[in-house]
């Protein structure tokens, strides 16, 4: 309990400075760093890549893509770069004596792509107008709806959501997932609000909140589907207690494109 609350103290302020005040290079390289070490975890704690090389290189793009994002680099210099990591994966199958599978290069493409790619969601975002308060949606949605289920689920918690995936996830839990995510949204867009006299548009937000909690779930689903395969308890220990990167940030790895999405195609608050 004490390291919890220590990282929550240390955390919380750390997570605020970065996403507010921190330069967008600052923030990519940040965002390239948790990154790799997703990968490290994914691949690590799961023994599934044994060859260092693929996890090296996997590692490297992980961190290279958030930058890639930052600097807007060419679509021809995203697409070589991919081409050259594929012929690399499957060169090093080609010389395993077929122990290299297809498996271990989708897991590679998974972590090392489709990962930092949704993280580097938060850059966009950080290039919109009126960023600062987009940018805490992702995490007031996904921590609020995982914080809120929990604790329904735990209150009144009597139905089974997913027994096989994750035993302790109820359909109350669920439901209050939603419902909290909802309000917190709501509240955020008042707080707004109250800070800088910026109308929220509360719709949208409610909107936001049930789309949030939504793949922020699934989010946590899809993670624990990869622990149930590999019969770990958590990918890693550097948030201590509360687990490794993918522990913290399995609902925000969803949540985050989710939020780049609606903000390109719906106004969450009002700027005259």
């Amino acid at each position: 309990m004490i390291s919890r609350i220590l990282v929550a103290v240390i955390g919380i302020p750390l997570l605020l400075f970065l996403l507010l005040f921190c330069p967008t290079i600052g923030l990519a390289m940040v965002i390239g760093l948790l990154s790799a070490i997703a990968v490290f975890e994914l691949l690590g704690s799961t023994g599934y890549l044994q060859r260092r090389a693929m996890l090296a290189a996997t590692i490297a793009l992980a961190f290279l893509v958030p930058l890639w994002f930052y600097f807007g680099a060419s679509q021809a210099v995203a697409l070589g770069a991919l081409l050259l990591f594929l012929m690399f994966l499957f060169s090093c199958a080609f010389a395993s004596g077929e122990t290299v599978t297809l498996g271990h290069i989708g897991a590679c493409l998974l972590a090392g792509v489709l990962i930092p790619a949704f993280l580097s969601s938060f850059l966009m975002i950080s290039d919109m107008e009126n960023d600062k308060f987009l940018i805490l949606l992702p995490f007031v949605s996904a921590f609020c709806s995982d914080g809120t289920a929990l604790f329904t689920g735990i209150l009144f918690g009597r139905h089974k959501l997913a027994p096989v995936l994750s035993p302790h996830k109820t359909i109350e839990g669920s439901i209050g997932g939603f419902l909290g995510s909802v309000l917190a949204c709501v509240i955020y867009g008042y707080v707004v609000q109250a800070l800088t006299g910026v109308a929220p548009n509360v719709p949208v937000l409610a909107l936001y909140g049930v789309l949030g909690s939504a793949v922020s779930q699934f989010g946590d689903l899809a993670f624990s589907y990869i622990k149930r395969q590999f019969d770990i308890k958590d990918y890693g220990h550097i948030f201590l207690a509360h687990g490794g990167v993918l522990d913290r940030f399995d609902s925000v790895i969803f949540c985050a494109p989710l939020t780049t999405v609606m903000v390109s195609l719906l106004p969450f608050f009002y700027f005259t």
